[in-house]
């Protein structure tokens, strides 16, 4: 971004830049030292997996430009701010953090940079405090765990090869699969037959597996059929339902080893959960949830975040920074009446 000479921009001192940068979309905060919000960007997708970890970073840069210039600033040769903090989609290696690290160094936003997964930024804005579990169930799932001394817990979540199982991606190709063998006698009758093929417009499973495979129906629109599930499953389906509990089970290991790893079966933790497919409201999923976690650790206290995740992003800047706990109250309030998107 070209600046003219005669810029000069002063540090925000104690200042955060947070990113929580999604497969789908991007929230930028600038946050002063006492918590204010100064300026905030939105923009798309981070791929840097699909464009390149450089590319990707750069692809920030117009955000950066749009929160700064909200608050007044112009990007010049000095940093923005003491503390960058990006909590970001598809980080999910040492490694990639490593990497996407130095890119955020290479545009001299901030004095020091810390890079971690997008689940960690869930986590930070459901609790308090840098202590407990996050679960992120969207399109894919994740999990990640934080003590106060910087100790975390985390998940490779690569998919299968990571042994990971679940989010709406995979619930949706489940209910394809299970209509698929419904049909074709390999497996169980299932009610979610009848529902894909209405809500697809098509008259068959044939015509819907062809339908998926030579792409007429768009890879897009195969998310729409994990809310599909959901519904046949309330009405009583027991494939559907099966499936239902599987997520469930899944989330729930998921939270409990974590906890283990960090010492806090027997303590009472805030277990965050987000994403789409929890935040939806399915009753179905989130009792089963609830229940499962309560047997497995009775002390956890499961809880839906209701604010952007990109306040968490921020918070964590606020902690590396060591800002006061009004920093923290006054980030929060702002985001009071925000719903999580």
């Amino acid at each position: 971004m070209a600046v003219s000479d005669d810029v000069v921009l002063p540090l925000v001192p104690g200042g955060v830049l947070a990113f929580d940068a999604g497969n789908s979309k991007t929230d930028v905060a600038l946050v002063s030292a006492d918590g204010t919000v100064l300026g905030t960007a939105r923009g798309g997708g981070f791929e840097p997996h699909i464009v390149g970890t450089f590319a990707a970073v750069e692809g920030l840069a117009p955000l950066v430009a749009a929160a700064a210039l909200e608050a007044g600033l112009v990007i010049g040769e000095v940093p923005l701010v003491q503390q960058l903090s990006a909590c970001l989609a598809n980080a999910d290696l040492p490694i990639e953090e490593e990497r996407l690290a130095e890119a955020f160094e290479s545009f001299g936003w901030a004095n020091s940079v810390y890079v971690t997964n997008d689940t960690f930024a869930l986590l930070r804005a459901g609790v308090d405090q840098p202590r407990g579990v996050a679960v992120v169930c969207g399109a894919g799932i994740n999990c990640a765990g934080l003590l106060p001394d910087g100790r975390t817990a985390r998940f490779a979540a690569l998919g299968k090869i990571s042994g990971d199982w679940g989010g709406g991606l995979e619930l949706a190709d489940e209910a394809f699969w299970a209509a698929a063998r419904a049909d074709d006698g390999r497996g169980p009758e299932t009610a979610l037959s009848t529902a894909l093929l209405a809500h697809y417009g098509v008259d068959s499973v044939a015509s819907l597996i062809e339908a998926l495979h030579l792409g007429d129906i768009p890879t897009v629109r195969r998310l729409e059929a994990a809310p599909l599930l959901f519904q046949v499953a309330a009405a009583g389906d027991a494939v559907a339902a099966d499936l239902v509990l599987r997520q469930a089970e899944e989330i729930v290991s998921m939270a409990v080893v974590a906890m283990r790893r960090l010492d806090l079966l027997d303590e009472p933790t805030d277990v965050v959960l987000g994403g789409g497919v929890l935040t939806a409201g399915h009753p179905l999923l989130m009792e089963t949830v609830v229940r499962l976690l309560t047997e497995s650790a009775p002390k956890a206290i499961p809880r839906l975040v209701d604010v952007p995740h990109v306040v968490g992003a921020a918070l964590l800047g606020l902690d590396h920074t060591g800002a006061a706990p009004t920093a923290h109250q006054t980030l929060r309030s702002t985001y009071a009446s925000t719903p999580a998107a």
